[in-house]
């Protein structure tokens, strides 16, 4: 029977944390709890040292700091042992009871399986407008299209999570990054229940780092092991336009005889010139560094503390 791990990020959720690990052990009977507090300020550390000395099962991570639910996700997936590995939230408004659900899907032959909140409990113009904004956004743009990219609770098989790199706010990105490294993708109908303790940590304000992440992503699924081809693109226009701007400088000199320093169209042939050479020469750091970078090892460095000792 395939181990089941539970990854689920904490930011001062000590009002929920007790009542969450008391639904999971009623949806479920075998898993793996991962608690990983990212740097709350409240109680919520203390609670998940308690929980944890109460049932080997439960783990705790904790952060020097707040770092946010994408490394928060990482870290508890790095340390995580299970075959099939669920992720939620910490406030209650995912309900466990759903990841029996997620788990007969995998068994389907997903390698992941994300949560659709078609009834979402939320202020309308405040999280779910931005939220179908959003999710039409990502869709459209990576072509790996799903209702709802924002829902917490999913379900990855192990082989696949891990080699995804997460950083910054990418957590939102995952099933395009799966659907990228050609992973086999499903979507199903949860429960969601509106908050009823603690205070959210989302706003309007976020569908504009979509954006800006979501470039990243488009960048990242097409051209991340090779920067080159991107850049090199740009480059090759550039020069290819101010080289043709060049030919009618030295036509014009030529046969009309009108002189280059009277020519503006030279100016813009030698700007164009040197944009396309330094586009070639980021190309070729960008080659260089990604080269460095997947040769290098990947390591966990917000941890503070842990619950458990390493095996």
């Amino acid at each position: 029977m395939k181990k089941i791990s539970l990854v689920v990020p904490v930011y001062n959720e000590e009002e929920n944390i007790v009542e969450l690990y008391n639904e999971i052990t009623k949806a479920l009977n075998d898993f793996e709890l991962i608690m990983v507090d990212d740097g709350s300020d409240d109680k919520s550390w203390e609670i998940i040292k308690e929980i944890s000395k109460k049932d080997k099962r439960v783990k705790g991570i904790r952060f020097t700091r707040n770092f946010g639910q994408t490394p928060a996700i990482k870290a508890g997936i790095n340390n995580s042992t299970g075959d099939i590995i669920v992720t939620l939230d910490a406030d209650l408004q995912n309900d466990p009871l759903d990841i029996p659900k997620l788990l007969s899907e995998m068994d389907r032959g997903y390698d992941l399986v994300s949560g659709w909140r078609k009834d979402r409990k939320d202020a309308f113009f405040s999280r779910v407008l931005p939220s179908k904004i959003a999710n039409w956004l990502i869709s459209k743009i990576t072509s790996v299209s799903l209702h709802d990219y924002g829902c917490t609770l999913k379900a990855y098989k192990r082989e696949i999570i891990e080699n995804i790199d997460l950083y910054g706010e990418m957590h939102r990105f995952i099933p395009a990054l799966c659907g990228y490294a050609g992973a086999k993708i499903s979507e199903i109908k949860v429960n969601h229940r509106p908050r009823l303790r603690g205070k959210s940590k989302y706003g309007i304000v976020r569908i504009f780092k979509v954006i800006l992440d979501l470039m990243t992503v488009k960048f990242m699924g097409n051209f991340i092991t090779k920067p080159i081809y991107f850049f090199g693109i740009f480059s090759f226009v550039l020069l290819s336009v101010s080289s043709i701007f060049f030919l009618i400088t030295l036509y014009n000199k030529w046969y009309n005889h009108i002189f280059v320093k009277d020519q503006p169209l030279f100016l813009v042939a030698i700007f164009l010139s040197l944009a396309g050479l330094e586009l070639g020469l980021i190309g070729l750091v960008a080659e260089m560094l990604t080269r460095i970078y997947y040769s290098g090892s990947k390591k966990d460095y917000f941890i503070k503390e842990k619950t458990y000792e390493e095996k």
